[in-house]
């Protein structure tokens, strides 16, 4: 991994775990809570959230040969969902893999929703951990994945900031500005999924290559 792969593992994941598009519904799932409660909810979702891209990248490669799944079929297949997710995000519509309707009614009645549903699934839905996957079965040392690691602890912490100003982020971006930011990171995400899916193919037809 050099240098500009591992910023754009970082912006990839960035997009994919989208805490800005998170605010909307942290802030309708804490309408009575007050900003210490709200701070306290974003340090464990943004701890669980943490934790969720490290397990993923140190067993990933692991969990994927125990299940007998080549890298290229995973690729191809964790490449789809992204895509899934970037053409959503360009349509200004809910991620498809994350939360659905009855997840986010369920989620209202809930009296401690920072793991279940703030860091899984709204934050770390499938398509963060199969591209963490993705990207952990490229390293070839500990160092490289060291860079997957770090990545996840700042992912981490724009996970907090965003949470823990999610009012004033808000008030100033509105939907419309979210709607916007949304959309660019979809174009960004579309031609990282392509990227992802086309290595996959390699991987199971080496013969394109050619």
């Amino acid at each position: 991994m050099k240098e500009l792969e591992i910023a754009k593992i970082f912006i990839s994941l960035l997009v994919l775990v989208n805490p800005l598009g998170a605010i909307p519904l942290f802030i309708s799932l804490t309408p009575n809570a007050s900003q210490i409660e709200r701070r306290k909810i974003a340090k464990i979702s943004s701890t669980s959230v943490a934790v969720v891209i490290i397990t993923s990248a140190l067993i990933g490669e692991s969990l994927l040969k125990f299940l007998g799944i080549s890298i290229g079929s995973f690729q191809v297949g964790g490449g789809l969902l992204v895509m899934m997710i970037a053409l959503a995000l360009m349509n200004a519509k809910p991620n498809p893999t994350k939360t659905s309707d009855e997840e986010r009614v369920e989620a209202e009645l809930r009296t401690n929703i920072a793991v279940v549903p703030m860091a899984m699934p709204l934050l770390t839905g499938p398509g963060t951990i199969s591209t963490v996957i993705i990207y952990s079965t490229t390293a070839h040392s500990w160092v490289q994945i060291s860079y997957l690691i770090v990545s996840g602890l700042l992912i981490a912490l724009s996970c907090y900031a965003a949470m823990a100003m999610a009012t004033p982020i808000s008030r100033w971006l509105g939907q419309t500005g979210i709607n916007i930011v949304n959309r660019v990171m979809g174009m960004i995400l579309a031609a990282v999924s392509v990227e992802i899916i086309v290595d996959g193919l390699y991987r199971l037809f080496p013969q394109l290559s050619h």
